[in-house]
């Protein structure tokens, strides 16, 4: 540099013009060395480049043969709990397939959800079956909360094991139960909210004595006397006082308290809230039963098969269980006979006729 000055200086000082070539080369960073070359094994050499990709297959072998190895290993575990202890093998296969199906059931939830966003549709107009497992989701999840929770540390799905031994029906949801538990919880749930039948009946007998109208008061107690002696109402005994349950007495609003805490119980929801948030929560799950029904009769019930026939009667106020799948559709059939006749603002009437339809069907 300093001769590239003394050199321009000379040449300044004699008049002459610094070439512009060289002044560009004199001021110009060096140059990186080049790449340094690594040697092969055979003798050659490879760029760093391929070194990074050589490296990143590497690692994927790695993860590979790591995985493997905890399959292996998994399996002789498996092995180990049949031979020695084949009860506690039992809840822990049905543990890790219900793990499975739950989460198959995500990801299913995922896809009707992607579905749903990408062409703006709402849960209304879902197709029955995507709008029955969205439902059932929805549920199981909260269920799944609490027990999700308590397997978050370290070796605490021992004491989900434990749990699922000591409270299965009341801790876990349907995806880890036995098909045997399954159909013996269903009838242990109906029991409970059968239990209230007989007081949503006695309830609407009750409030009916004091009708003004003298020819649908005594309509509405024909109907009650009916189901109280044991007989199976029919459609057209229903759609007659259809009008009582659209505002005063019967209105999903205008309850008496105690009549909607039975009827939360007959929707499997909790009684023990503040009477406006019960009535709100009948008046949506009314709506969500509805929903149901309109894409069950585009559906057609000749389309279900017998167990989505018997979970459709169930979730309607049913008892499947014991029913056969010609009993289930017979009775959808004269289910949705009614429901496709209300408003919506007939919801309360829909929620009473799963007491009123099911307290003697077969």
């Amino acid at each position: 540099m300093a001769l590239l000055c003394a050199r321009g200086g000379l040449r300044l000082g004699l008049g002459l013009p610094v070439p512009a070539a060289s002044l560009y080369r004199a001021l110009r960073p060096p140059e990186p060395p080049p790449a340094l070359l690594l040697p092969l094994p055979h003798g050659g050499l490879r760029h760093p480049e391929a070194y990074r990709y050589s490296t990143r297959t590497n690692s994927r072998a790695l993860l590979s043969a790591f995985v493997t190895k905890a399959k292996d290993v998994n399996k002789k575990y498996e092995q180990y709990l049949e031979k020695t202890f084949p009860r506690f093998y039992q809840l822990y296969s049905r543990f890790m397939k219900g793990v499975q199906e739950f989460f198959s059931d995500a990801k299913e939830i995922r896809r009707i959800k992607q579905y749903m966003s990408e062409n703006k549709i709402q849960f209304h107009q879902l197709p029955y079956r995507e709008m029955e497992r969205l439902r059932q989701f929805r549920r199981d999840l909260i269920k799944a909360i609490p027990i999700g929770i308590i397997a978050i540390p370290p070796f605490a799905n021992y004491v989900v094991f434990v749990l699922m031994y000591l409270f299965p029906r009341q801790l876990l949801i349907r995806h880890f139960w036995t098909p045997k538990q399954q159909a013996e919880f269903h009838d242990i749930y109906h029991g409970m909210r059968r239990e209230v039948y007989p007081e949503v009946i006695d309830g609407l007998a009750h409030v009916s004595r004091f009708l003004a109208d003298v020819q649908l008061r005594g309509q509405m107690l024909d109907l009650c006397h009916k189901v109280q002696k044991g007989s199976h109402p029919e459609v057209a005994e229903l759609q007659t006082v259809r009008s009582l349950f659209t505002g005063h007495p019967f209105g999903i609003h205008r309850l008496r308290v105690q009549q909607a805490k039975a009827l939360s119980r007959v929707l499997f929801l909790t009684p023990y809230l503040p009477s406006a948030v019960l009535k709100y929560r009948l008046r949506s799950h009314a709506a969500e039963v509805q929903h149901l029904d309109r894409a069950l009769m585009r559906l057609g019930v000749s389309e279900l098969s017998d167990s989505e026939a018997q979970m459709a009667c169930y979730v309607r106020g049913l008892n499947s269980i014991h029913l056969s799948p010609s009993q289930c559709r017979q009775w959808l059939e004269q289910w949705l006979q009614l429901s496709e006749s209300l408003k919506d603002a007939e919801a309360s009437l829909l929620v009473h006729s799963m007491v009123l339809l099911s307290a003697n069907y077969a």
